[in-house]
């Protein structure tokens, strides 16, 4: 089974089960992708954080999940914790950029090994600002990294 159809049967019948009509947020944990992907017809992913991640990055939710939200309104993905996540119903509002803001320009000071093998992914642009140093002049952009490149670090024992 493809990825995509993958993803889109768990998280679908992660929803399906979980959601009570009128309800604005659907609470789920990670361990419930594992659970329904033990029914029938879905296979379970190599990495099962990425079922979450693909819906909340990198593509729309299923028709089925979009279809519950009312006129004017849309299904995201949050993250409320370790291996924690929501459903939750927000406005739909297009991004739109402040046409009285002043154009900042930066210069490009991104390490050349990290522009000869970067790709044009997320992880790719993410450490270009992060070498371009964005975050100092863009402090929102701080947040956003410190999500995206969140790192575990083990616990020392006493």
């Amino acid at each position: 089974m493809p990825a995509r159809k993958r993803h889109s049967g768990i998280i679908r019948e992660i929803f399906r089960t979980q959601y009570k009509d009128g309800q604005d947020e659907v609470d789920f944990v990670r361990e419930d992708i594992v659970t329904f992907a033990q029914k029938p017809n879905i296979e379970l992913p190599r990495n099962p954080g990425d079922s979450i991640y693909s819906f909340r990055y990198r593509t729309n939710l299923p028709i089925e999940i979009m279809s519950v939200a009312p006129d004017g309104k849309t299904w995201i993905i949050r993250s409320v914790g370790r291996s924690k996540y929501r459903f939750v119903l927000v406005s739909e509002a297009p991004p739109t950029a402040n046409p009285n803001l002043a154009v900042t320009k930066i210069a490009d000071a991104t390490l050349g090994i990290i522009t000869k093998y970067a790709f044009n992914d997320e992880q790719a642009v993410l450490a270009r600002a992060r070498y371009d140093r964005s975050s100092l002049v863009i402090p929102a952009l701080e947040q956003e990294f410190q999500r995206a490149c969140r790192m575990d670090i083990p616990r020392r024992s006493a």
